[in-house]
């Protein structure tokens, strides 16, 4: 019997033999057809270790390269390594990370480095953001302003340029000036120095949205042609066409990758509607609705990247019936998108923010640095599973998985480390794997493991040795008068944030540290919470309490109004009490108790709960009466 080696330290079932080690590590590469391995993939291979010969058998350099890495793992500290035979092959062909270098600039010696750690856990994609408002970071010769304008800004962090600084561009000779790009010779030595470890770099040129800087720099390219103004191209203007397509040429010429990544995520579409020339391009292609004039820029795009060779990647909002063949879409916002797009026979490559997005807290967020939100640990990475759903038909156009890494709270280099490491470990072995068979205890250990080892290589890993976890309060139903009452909801909560529904705030169960873990129940009309509860039956009521999330990113606030009120009729109610206090924004998400405390008899209990200034929403997990 053989089996798939994991990308982690392979353990001793998933071999089919282990006797003793072999010291001498001389490596014979014996060259193969494919048909003599376990997979048609050109990364397949099979290692086979004795105790006095090690031989790779492979059909590609691609594949005697995975074999390499595969045997680097197997090395104990005396330099030994396991005697093994082992057939192993990818589950998936795209198995990527993405770095966001727009919202900060990462120096090119680390994504050197963060190419060595994806190389060596067997991730063979490296998505470089490239392009956002927050800065441009590429050279582009054609249009020189992306980079001596577009690539900087005021604010050494990007919360600093987006709420102090109004989100002003400056010359790079500008004393306050914060940014920088990559040249195209660095960027030809980045892609030369990942296709050597089996790494890809695909390149992202945001369009048609996300492009502030590039319209600051170039105005005339949006629909006012005034900076400072739009953040969509002119889809009307014949002008943004010629950019864009010498844009990409550019792009090309640098990167050999067959993907080019074109963003297609969150326009705004602000003044398609109004523009003069939006509206006659409308009228010449007989659209009826403006969010049509996008899925016709892309086409357009992806027509001229298929005529150099190449194919379109994009964001899930570019799912359309017209996209050319080959195209393939990157799902972010859910498995419900990926159903979509492989309805229509489209590629894709998945990485929903549930599971992927690593701008998240990995541990309890009072004890992390601040970061975009949600809650993310390493359990939850690794808890994906990329086919579930999925037609054996579909699965041909399932090509990957991805871990995505934004950095609007991700400052400097060393962070960055901190927020990939080791998450994007559970990504390799998804995307590796791609088994439901889970043994999250044995994968934990083994990932605690290379964490230590990273650091030891002075990769700054997160240590799972320090983790917190999830709320204690999560783990143990609690018991009060009003577990299982029925509630009736004056005002109504959220569809997309109903948790179990209408037993949500008297099920006994607490939220844990992301509001859309199906605990928190969400609320926004008004921005309030309105409920009455009906104990049964007239009981003493020496307290009532309600826990509260906040989450300021999402705008998710405490209430400043709590107030509760009781009644033996259900008719008549007698305020009991309140207890109101000023919002206070926090960097970090919080969870907040109110209470109501007094002596008092009834069996309907009022709960509101209203948001103060700052509006947005407020969120509740359990109402307790006791």
């Amino acid at each position: 019997m053989t089996a798939s080696a994991q990308c982690l330290l392979p353990q001793p079932q998933q071999v089919e033999w282990q006797r003793g080690r072999n010291v001498q590590g001389v490596v014979s590469v014996a060259h193969v057809s494919p048909q003599c391995l376990c997979s048609t993939s050109p990364e397949a291979y099979r290692l086979r270790v004795t105790r006095d010969s090690i031989v790779v058998y492979a059909a590609t350099p691609i594949g005697e390269l995975r074999a390499r890495q595969t045997l680097a793992q197997l090395r104990d500290r005396r330099g030994a390594y396991r005697c093994v035979l082992i057939d192993d092959a990818p589950a998936y062909e795209w198995r990527g990370a993405m770095i966001d270098v727009s919202r900060h600039f990462f120096p090119i010696e680390f994504l050197r480095r963060q190419v060595d750690v994806l190389s060596a856990y067997k991730i063979n994609r490296l998505h470089l953001h490239l392009t956002d408002a927050a800065g441009w970071r590429m050279e582009i010769k054609a249009y020189p302003r992306l980079t001596s304008l577009g690539a900087w800004r005021r604010g050494q962090t990007w919360k600093q340029w987006w709420w102090e600084y109004g989100r002003e561009y400056v010359d790079r000779a500008h004393p306050e000036a914060y940014g920088g790009y990559y040249t195209q010779d660095e960027l030809r030595e980045l892609v030369a120095y990942a296709a050597a470890r089996g790494v890809t770099i695909v390149p992202e040129i945001e369009m048609p949205a996300h492009s502030e800087e590039v319209l600051t720099a170039y105005p005339e390219l949006s629909c006012t042609h005034e900076p400072y103004r739009q953040a969509d191209f002119c889809i009307g203007n014949p002008a943004t066409y010629v950019f864009l397509q010498r844009v990409l040429e550019e792009v090309m010429d640098v990167f050999p990758s067959t993907d080019i990544h074109i963003g297609g995520d969150e326009a705004g579409m602000a003044s398609w509607g109004d523009c003069p020339l939006c509206q006659a391009k409308m009228r010449e292609l007989g659209l009826t609705d403006k969010r049509q004039l996008q899925a016709s820029l892309i086409a357009h795009i992806g027509k001229f990247l298929s005529s150099h060779g190449r194919r379109l990647i994009g964001w899930d909002e570019i799912v359309d019936a017209s996209l050319p063949a080959g195209a393939t879409v990157m799902v972010w916002r859910g498995m419900a998108r990926a159903t979509e797009a492989l309805r229509l026979g489209l590629d894709v490559v998945l990485s929903p923010g549930q599971y992927c997005y690593l701008d998240a807290y990995q541990d309890a967020p009072p004890t992390q640095p601040e970061a975009m939100g949600g809650f993310t640990p390493l359990s939850t990475v690794y808890d994906f599973v990329p086919d579930v759903g999925v037609t054996a038909e579909q699965r041909s156009h399932l090509r990957g998985v991805q871990g995505n890494l934004w950095t609007e709270y991700v400052p400097i280099s060393q962070q960055a480390e901190y927020m990939l490491y080791p998450r994007m470990l559970a990504i390799a072995e998804v995307g590796w794997n791609g088994t439901r068979q889970k043994d999250w205890t044995d994968f934990r250990e083994r990932a605690k493991r290379q964490a230590e080892a990273l650091r030891a290589e002075g990769i700054n890993a997160f240590d799972l040795g320090r983790e917190v976890g999830n709320r204690k309060a999560m783990l143990h139903p609690v018991s009060h008068k009003a577990r299982g009452a029925k509630v009736t909801y004056n005002a109504p909560y959220a569809e997309a944030y109903r948790a179990a529904g209408d037993t949500t705030l008297t099920d006994g169960r607490s939220g844990g540290w992301h509001y859309a873990d199906g605990r928190w129940q969400g609320f926004i009309e008004a921005a309030r919470l309105d409920v009455t509860l009906d104990l049964g039956r007239e009981q003493n009521i020496k307290a009532v309490s309600t826990h509260f999330f906040q989450s300021c990113g999402p705008e998710i606030f405490f209430p400043a109004g709590y107030e509760v009120s009781v009644s033996r009729d259900g008719r008549h109610f007698t305020p009991m009490g309140r207890d109101d206090r000023d919002v206070v924004r926090t960097d970090t998400p919080d969870v907040q108790t109110r209470t109501v405390r007094g002596r008092t008899r009834a069996r309907y209990v009022r709960v509101k709960a209203t948001a103060g200034d700052q509006q947005g929403w407020v969120f509740a997990d359990e109402i307790e009466v006791h």
